[in-house]
């Protein structure tokens, strides 16, 4: 599978929908084309299915490893992969755009904005060439993608305006249609806000795909090693609007070795008769009403209790804490199985690669391991003073004073999304 990344000169130049038209365009000239974004977001790449009609994979140096990057690019099988970039192309210092593009030897497309520029625009882009040769960095940038550019004398200004080396590969036209709203952890989910299919066969129009299918590599291969024997246990998944945060690769490994079962906490549904649960991280906030008089909150604290494996991620961990108040100042009951009362925030409370440091074992890690992830809420958390934490954080915020990973019985809640990649659900998956 060849591939090739969207990379952007900054944030907000509009990656996403770039990234969606060269879906689209691809798909109409004949491709089968596999989505997949680089960082540890899980917003875009819900775009990247509703468009693509597949999962799209993440692909992140600092989560899975150079190897694991490699490996997670491969579980799929299309004609060309796009990869969408995070921030500018060289911004990040856990795992860049570039650092992707390195791991993956994928030929970068920079997306310019240049909706008030023409020589710049290539300017810009031989810039970002140099400064790769200069810093020593093996990032091949093949051109430019022009994002909000008209046609006629002004995409003809583009194009011959680039040097050598540096190819046209389109542009997307200023477009009111193509733009995706914004809320409080980024934009809106690709089920909940669909760009207008119109304007976005409008702009695969403008796509050079002939050029892009030329540019396209296939990345170096790896070994993959065997996931490991089946648990013969059964896990309960939540998926429903409230828990939309889990990446495929995680989906993949639990269903790999165990029986997975999904609940939709939000719509009614009783939690599973199992043997573990994993509650994703998501929404909860917008859904607080509906989780206070779920009655799987109830049955998963009697179970929890008992002893019963539980690991909730950032909205997991809320949904596990006593109470959870909106930034409205609305509070609701949640599982009350974690000793903490959560509170949403206007302004995002961490965001960063995060790595930890298991102080002893626990569901995700042996004593003395660690794990990398990322951290991105807008909540915190008031915790007990006896609390008891498994981590200890070596890069990031936490839960609280330098700690991660709130336990109760056999629960386990972290403010860390981690990947498949980090061994943390495997170790998981074995104490079912």
């Amino acid at each position: 599978m060849r591939g090739v990344v969207l990379a952007g000169t900054r944030s907000g130049v509009g990656k996403t929908v770039a990234t969606l038209a060269v879906i689209r365009a691809l798909e109409a000239d004949g491709a089968t084309v596999q989505p997949a974004k680089a960082g540890p977001d899980f917003i875009d790449p819900s775009h990247h299915e509703a468009v693509a009609g597949r999962p799209s994979r993440t692909l992140d140096v600092w989560l899975e490893g150079v190897d694991g990057v490699r490996r997670n690019y491969y579980r799929s099988d299309a004609d060309v992969c796009v990869v969408e970039g995070v921030m500018g192309l060289y911004d990040g210092d856990g795992s860049s755009t570039a650092a992707v593009a390195e791991a993956l030897d994928l030929p970068v497309v920079l997306v310019v904005d240049a909706k008030a520029g023409m020589e710049s625009v290539a300017a810009t882009a031989l810039g970002f060439e140099r400064y790769a040769a200069e810093a020593g960095r093996d990032i091949d940038v093949a051109g430019v993608l022009a994002q909000r550019a008209h046609g006629g004398r002004h995409a003809d200004g583009i194009r011959e305006a680039l040097s050598d080396g540096l190819d046209y590969f389109g542009r997307i036209p200023p477009q009111g249609d193509l733009e995706i709203p914004d809320r409080h952890l980024g934009l809106h989910m690709g089920a909940e806000a669909p760009l207008d299919d119109d304007a976005l066969d409008a702009a695969a129009e403008t796509i050079r795909t002939d050029r892009l299918r030329d540019v396209a590599r296939e990345p170096p291969r790896v070994a993959v090693p065997d996931p490991g024997p089946a648990t013969g246990g059964r896990l309960a998944v939540a998926r429903d609007d409230a828990f939309r945060f889990c990446y495929p690769a995680t989906l993949e490994r639990l269903r790999a070795r165990a029986d997975v079962t999904t609940f939709a906490p939000t719509a009614g549904d009783d939690l599973p008769d199992c043997d573990g649960v994993y509650l994703p991280g998501g929404y909860p906030e917008l859904h607080g009403a509906a989780l206070a008089g779920s009655p799987a909150l109830a049955t998963l604290a009697n179970r929890a209790s008992d002893g019963l494996p539980v690991l909730g991620e950032c909205g997991g961990l809320m949904a596990l804490s006593r109470s959870l108040t909106t930034a409205d100042g609305d509070t609701h009951a949640m599982a009350g199985v974690l000793p903490a009362d959560v509170r949403m925030h206007d302004r995002y409370q961490a965001l960063d690669h995060v790595e930890l440091h298991a102080r002893t074992d626990t569901l995700t890690a042996a004593g003395g391991e660690t794990r990398r992830g990322h951290e991105f809420h807008y909540s915190s958390a008031d915790v007990d003073a006896d609390a008891r934490f498994a981590f200890d954080v070596v890069r990031g915020d936490g839960i609280a004073d330098g700690q991660d990973g709130l336990t109760a019985h056999r629960t386990l809640g972290t403010y860390a999304h981690l990947h498949a990649e980090s061994g943390a659900f495997d170790a998981f998956l074995d104490a079912l």
